[in-house]
């Protein structure tokens, strides 16, 4: 359809949000709820709705659904992208919608990416209420405040990803600005010279180390993730794929270990990955 150049000019201002459905319906209504809460309205959901077969929903109206065979969640994101793309817009976010954002979640990934437009961007992250994994460890006080990513890690040693701060209550410990190893595709906040630099997220991951790659894939090029604390959300764990510790959960986490380490860990932990994935199988 047409664009006027008034429309187009909007959406370079506006941010694209892009997520991913897979017959899992049940968490869209708390996920839209807190976006209507939003103190800006500078944004659009682009639903890429891969469910076998997809479902009578009422979507809001800030949102563009897509269908697609099921290829992936990477696949998703990028088919939303593209949608987005060709929209005009300029300003992305890759979320998970088993999570709920704070009222001001827009306006500080506006803020970030006006003062970071070539990072990529990742934000502070909580367990959502009675989603915490270390169930009965924390005050009753402290629930929708034990910290699910508050920043990355890269372990080399073993060619993973680790959060930083996970299972922490926050405290303010991770309040600042800075540079990170490693953006959970959770939330990954960029602006479109992020992917003409360095490209889209690699689809043939399906699912799970399909952000590691990307994230590996920018720092191998020079380019810069950061991690940003004001920009908040919540997040159900693990939902859409029967929880942490499924048995999909562990299957894809294994096969996807193994291809991001022979990718890019050293050749001795090569080695390494591949004898422990042959011997556990």
């Amino acid at each position: 359809m047409f664009k006027s150049r008034l429309d187009i000019m909007d959406c370079m201002h506006t941010i694209a949000v892009i997520t991913v459905v897979y017959n899992n319906y049940a968490d869209l209504s708390d996920f839209f709820s807190s976006f209507k809460k939003q103190t800006s309205g500078k944004f659009h959901i682009f639903v890429a709705d891969l469910s076998t077969k997809p479902a009578s929903y009422t979507w809001p109206a800030f949102c563009s659904v897509m269908t697609g065979p099921n290829k992936g969640y990477a696949y998703g994101l990028n088919l939303g992208l593209k949608e987005a793309m060709h929209d005009g817009y300029r300003q992305f976010v890759f979320m998970n919608n088993d999570t709920v954002v704070a009222e001001d979640f827009i306006e500080s990934c506006q803020s970030a990416l006006e003062k970071h437009p070539r990072a990529l961007i990742g934000g502070k992250i909580y367990y959502a209420k009675d989603y915490e994994f270390h169930k009965g460890r924390y005050d009753k006080a402290d629930l929708g405040n034990v910290l699910w990513y508050a920043g990355g890690v890269m372990d080399w040693k073993n060619a993973w990803s680790l959060h930083r701060g996970v299972d922490e209550v926050d405290q303010g410990q991770y309040n600042r600005v800075e540079e990170t190893d490693f953006v959970t595709g959770c939330l990954m906040v960029f602006h479109e010279n992020v992917v003409k630099k360095f490209g889209m997220i690699d689809e043939s991951y399906f699912m799970y180390y399909e952000d590691t790659d990307w994230c590996a894939r920018i720092k191998k090029r020079a380019g810069k993730l950061l991690y940003d604390p004001s920009i908040v959300i919540w997040h159900k764990n693990a939902q859409s794929t029967g929880g942490a510790g499924s048995r999909l959960h562990e299957k894809f986490l294994k096969r996807n270990h193994l291809i991001f380490g022979l990718r890019y860990a050293p050749f001795r932990i090569k080695l390494h990955l591949l004898l422990n994935f042959f011997m556990k199988k």
